[in-house]
């Protein structure tokens, strides 16, 4: 039983090798011929066998790493423009388009959000805060109900 899962782990283990190369140089320019190379698979069928098992081709997975990165950069405050070329993409617009269906909204109106909020944060931290977590910990005036 065991001799007939080694071929399928083996296969699993090359799919997640290739996965773990997107994540890591998903900033770079990634040939979809050297993942699959890498993975000792075709082209066509690694494309097929990551999305059996990501539910993504390589291309939208690499698309929603380098989304998902360009939003932590722009929660800190970076500028869109610099987000975009730090996570890969060449375009600002087809970054900008990328990230408006894929996030709801522009780069530029997440960033403005994500100010805001710290905003809000600086200035009144207790709105952020659990009200229990925040009347065990004594941060809060008891009321008198």
């Amino acid at each position: 039983m065991e001799d007939s899962q080694s071929p399928k782990m083996y296969l699993y283990r090359r799919l997640v090798q290739a996965k773990l190369s997107i994540d890591t140089h998903y900033a770079q320019p990634i040939d979809l011929n050297n993942i699959a190379d890498e993975a000792n698979f075709s082209k066509f069928h690694f494309i097929k066998q990551f999305k059996n098992i990501y539910y993504k081709t390589p291309h939208q997975y690499l698309i929603s790493v380098r989304i998902a990165k360009a939003m932590e950069l722009l929660k800190t405050g970076t500028p869109v423009s610099v987000a975009c070329y730090a996570v890969g993409f060449e375009s600002l617009g087809s970054f900008s388009g990328l990230f408006k269906r894929t996030v709801g909204t522009t780069p530029s109106d997440y960033l403005a959000q994500q100010q805001k909020l710290r905003t809000q944060r600086n200035e009144s931290p207790l709105n952020f805060i659990p009200g229990c977590f925040a009347e065990k910990n004594g941060w809060l005036k008891k009321s008198q109900f």
